[in-house]
Order: C-alpha cells, then sequence, then structure tokens
C-alpha cells in the first residue's frame, strides 16, 4: 500500500509538472514557425504540444507549488504570457519575412500576382520567400532549437511569475525594430534595382519625349525582380536563418 501510496503520488506530481508546461508550451507552438502555422489543423498542433511538453518536461526543475483553485489561476496566466512572449518573438521573423516580400513586390511591379494563395494573402515573393523559409528551417532543426528555447525560457522568465511591464516593453519595441530593419536589408537589392531603373526610364523620356517608356519597361522591371529572386533567394534565406538562430540562443537580449 505504501509503495502505490508512492507511485500515485509521483504520478499527481508528474501530471501536475506536465500540465504546467504544457501551458507555456502550447502558447509557444500555436506560434512557432512552421508548426504553428495557420494552414497546419488544430489536432495536429495540439499533438506538437503534447510531443514539446513530453520533451522540455523532464528538464525542467522547481518547487511544484500546492494545487488550488488560486494557485491554478495564477499559473494558468502567467505560463500562458511567458509562452505567447516567446511565439511572438519568433512569428515576428515570419513577419519580417513577409514584409521583405511585400517590399520588393511592390519595388518590381509584382505587388498584385498570386495575392490570395495563401491563408494570409501575401505577394509572389513574399509566399515564395514564406515557404522557402519554414522549409530550410524545418531542415535545420527548427524543433530541437525550440525546444532548448523553451528549456531556457525557466531560466529568464521563472514559473509563476510574471514579466515586467518595462522590460516587456523594450524587448517588444526592439524586436519589432529588428524585424523591420530584417525586412529592408532583405529586401535592399530589389529596391536598388528599382531605383536604378525609375533613373534610367527618367533619362530616357527626358531624351525621347515621344517614347512611351512605362510599356517598354514594365517587362524589364518585372524579368529583372524575377531575375534577382532567382540570384538573391539563397542569401536572402540564409540571412533570415542566421538572424532566427541568433535569437533563439538570447531569445531577450536587446540589441542596439
Amino acid at each position: 500500500m505504501t509503495a502505490a501510496a508512492d507511485i500515485v503520488a509521483l504520478l499527481e506530481d508528474s501530471l501536475w509538472l506536465g500540465f504546467l508546461v504544457f501551458l507555456r508550451v502550447a502558447a509557444t507552438v500555436s506560434l512557432l514557425p512552421a508548426f504553428g502555422e495557420q494552414s497546419v489543423p488544430m489536432r495536429i498542433r495540439l499533438m506538437l504540444g503534447l510531443a514539446f511538453t513530453v520533451i522540455v518536461a523532464p528538464a525542467i526543475d522547481f518547487a511544484l507549488p500546492e494545487v488550488t483553485v488560486g494557485t491554478l489561476a495564477l499559473f494558468a496566466l502567467t505560463e500562458t504570457v511567458s509562452g505567447l512572449l516567446i511565439g511572438l518573438g519568433l512569428r515576428l521573423f515570419i513577419l519580417a519575412l513577409q514584409t521583405a516580400g511585400a517590399i520588393a513586390a511592390q519595388s518590381t511591379s509584382l505587388s498584385q500576382i498570386m495575392g490570395g494563395a495563401a491563408i494570409e494573402p501575401l505577394p509572389a515573393m513574399g509566399y515564395i520567400l514564406t515557404v522557402g523559409a519554414l522549409a530550410l528551417a524545418a531542415l535545420s532543426g527548427l524543433h530541437i532549437k525550440a525546444a532548448q528555447l523553451m528549456i531556457l525560457s525557466y531560466d529568464i522568465l521563472p514559473v509563476g511569475l510574471f514579466a515586467g511591464g518595462t522590460d516587456v516593453a523594450q524587448w517588444g519595441i526592439a524586436q519589432i525594430s529588428r524585424a523591420f530593419s530584417l525586412a529592408f536589408v532583405l529586401a535592399a537589392p530589389f529596391v536598388l534595382m528599382s531605383v536604378i531603373y525609375n533613373l534610367t526610364l527618367g533619362v530616357i523620356n527626358k531624351a525621347m519625349p515621344q517614347l512611351m517608356v512605362a510599356f517598354v519597361g514594365a517587362p524589364v522591371i518585372t524579368l529583372g525582380g524575377l531575375f534577382i529572386l532567382f540570384l538573391a533567394a539563397p542569401s536572402m534565406l540564409a540571412v533570415w536563418l542566421g538572424a532566427l538562430d541568433q535569437f533563439m540562443l538570447a531569445p531577450f537580449e536587446i540589441t542596439p
């Protein structure tokens, strides 16, 4: 009977620990790139949350609080908020890539092609870059890095405590700023080509006012945009993946 009681107590502690870990992990997985996309069915995302919980829970070591209604409500809030903070930081990298695709498409007059091909309407370039980035991240071991990030988060965001409002605000502003900087860096070749193209059209139009330069130049800018996408996409995705890896190693570091 004593052994049975010990086993029951151990099971209760394990279930309570698993529940607390699941709250944070599920919130993170719901926004995790590739695993948390809207195209992934809800049941699959639930199973992914459970799978990550099984991986993360044995690596967590903290004193389990007594199970009460107040404790349950407090931990449900703190753990969910902590998971959402981590997930939002990761989701900003997808938004940065989509913004880069939108800038590139607008610069090359391709912003309306395949605009509704995704669940979230994207230009063709944004859709191609997003799919390629998700595939690259998954192939580079995103699931392992995500599990390590979730384990690391318990050292920075302790269980049962809310992050400071000032710290979260500063961190959020820094992450948004970094996302827009990354988006512009990725789209820089297309913006540069657009500037050169428009300057060239202006010179030609000044020299030959009778020539309809817009009709002549439209195929050029479209073909040039596709050609630059073909050449620059591998480098763009490599830069994006490097930024994502850097964030996952130090998720709450505020870089200037």
